[in-house]
């Protein structure tokens, strides 16, 4: 009977020594800097080098700003309310990027003392009469159907690309261009989201506004941050792989490691002459 106690005590031991073993090895992963209270927080938009920045605006960059801010604000708006009547997260999502961008440009607006549109916090009423006409229009359409919604904002993703494509070459100002770029870069993303979601729909995606080339190209490039959709599916993918490698491995390295310490165990117990 002792024998037996004594290698349940040893195998006990092992059993905890090992379990210990992978523990160590595997860790605990430590807070991600990138988060707080649940929600992604993202890097401004404005390169903090230049908030030191200053330059007369010309008439020309003084009106973009002023209709950029509403721009983002149409866009905002039109996301929040397909994302009521079809309740798809993708709507909700840009909808928050788009206040993101509001707010870099309103930052602007506010650096170089300008008057921001009143309309602002008003979802659905725009200062600027083009723009309220255009929202309306975009609304009525995009409420037709889901495939109309995603249309309607892949739409204003490419209009908003060639509307920053003009603003850009028009200013030598070095904080507005900056945020303009930025935020082009977030309306490729968006246009791969929307192109994406159409996709899965088995709907294929064509130009609407610009080039056919360009779109194409947009659509089967690797976003600056994060992959798109499809990258991202191929690196989930990958993951799955090497994970399941990662744990193969660990599985092996257990079973060695019990394979040496049972022969460590037996020899041990038979020099103090208590052979399992």
């Amino acid at each position: 009977m002792r024998k037996i106690w004594f290698g349940i005590g040893l195998i006990a031991l092992l059993i905890g020594m090992s379990l210990g073993a992978v523990s160590a090895w595997r860790g605990q992963p430590g807070p991600n800097p990138y988060t707080s209270h649940g929600a992604v927080q993202t890097a401004p938009m404005l390169n903090r080098t230049l908030t030191s920045y200053y330059s007369d605006l010309s008439q020309e960059e003084i009106d973009s700003l002023l209709y950029m801010v509403e721009k983002e604000k149409l866009e905002r708006d039109v996301y929040i309310k397909l994302y009521e009547k079809w309740g798809l997260p993708v709507f909700q999502n840009i909808a928050n990027s788009e206040q993101r961008h509001m707010d870099a440009v309103l930052s602007l607006i506010e650096k170089y003392n300008l008057t921001a549109p009143e309309t602002l916090d008003q979802v659905g009423v725009f200062q600027n009469e083009e723009l309220q006409a255009l929202y309306d229009q975009l609304v009525e359409r995009g409420s037709q159907s889901v495939v109309d919604a995603l249309k309607v904002g892949a739409l204003i993703e490419e209009t908003e690309i060639k509307d920053l494509e003009g603003w850009i070459a028009q200013t030598d100002n070095e904080d507005i261009k900056q945020v303009y770029e930025n935020i082009m870069k977030g309306s490729e993303n968006h246009l791969r989201a929307f192109a994406g979601q159409l996709e899965g729909l088995e709907v294929s995606y064509t130009a609407q506004v610009l080039p056919g080339e360009q779109v194409d190209e947009i659509l089967t490039s690797v976003p600056d941050h994060g992959a798109g959709m499809k990258g991202a599916a191929v690196g989930m993918m990958g993951t799955c792989h090497c994970e399941a490698r990662i744990q193969s491995g660990i599985v092996d390295g257990i079973a060695n490691m019990f394979r040496h310490a049972w022969g460590w165990i037996r020899g041990f117990a038979k020099r103090i002459g208590m052979p399992l």
